[in-house]
């Protein structure tokens, strides 16, 4: 009898340790559920953010283009893109800054050149639009000025590379002055300025380039500014 006592004490002492054991293995099987649970919310919130930053700041249809810098006339350059976006240009640079009337591509492709981003809207668009538009230029480094036979409501132009825009409210458009404005990577006299002395602050009615040198002016050898092929980038 009490050989049979102690068998049953055996027997049960043996299946509360498996109990104890089963229930062990249930509590870390959870806890490593739940761990990779985490692991895997958290890569996935971060994949989304990084997948929603890289949309934030992506860009399509910017336009590329290989001008070299650096080469000045006194004279009209017959320009292959309209607006243009690098080549020969005048020696001086237009001030940064919003323009109510046109103003000359010689002078806003030298501010390029120095890292501006010249956004330009066809002259018809509603007001609201361009008052839009006049409130982003709140920095250095900015041009805006209408520009007659434009291909797209709205384009913004820096160095080499272009962009069409629908209109003000486009939201590249924020994207591309991020990005393209004073961009040491992409501006040819990274640092110089958009202003000072050696800026002008006319329009093209009020001083338009010379189709020709002016007297006393050593002619231009290449008033065309050659234009490779544009290729779409970001």
């Amino acid at each position: 009898m009490a050989k049979d006592r102690t068998q049953a004490r055996r027997e049960h002492l043996a299946q509360m340790r498996a109990a104890q054991q089963r229930k062990e293995r249930r509590s870390a099987m959870i806890m490593w559920g739940a761990g990779a649970f985490v692991i895997v919310l958290i890569v996935g919130l971060v994949g989304f953010y990084v997948v929603r930053e890289r949309a934030a700041t992506s860009l399509d249809g910017v336009a590329q283009f290989s001008y070299k810098a650096g080469s000045h006339t006194p004279i009209k350059v017959n320009y292959k893109e309209s607006p243009p976006v690098g080549g020969e240009h005048n020696d001086r640079w237009q001030q940064c800054g919003p323009y109510e009337q046109p103003i000359n591509n010689e002078n806003a492709v030298h501010s390029m050149e120095h890292g501006a981003v010249w956004i330009t809207y066809r002259p018809d668009l509603p007001k609201a639009q361009v008052d839009k538009l006049k409130g982003l230029i709140t920095s250095d480094y900015l041009l805006l000025s209408p520009y007659p036979g434009l291909k797209a409501p709205v384009v913004a132009s820096s160095w080499n590379h272009q962009i069409t825009l629908k209109g003000a409210d486009d939201p590249r458009l924020a994207r591309y002055i991020q990005k393209y404005k004073q961009n040491p990577s992409t501006t040819p006299e990274y640092g110089a300025t958009c202003s000072g002395d050696g800026a002008v602050t006319t329009t093209t009615a009020q001083a338009p380039i010379p189709a020709t040198p002016p007297t006393g002016a050593p002619p231009s050898s290449a008033p065309e500014s050659p234009a490779p092929s544009a290729t779409p980038g970001s």
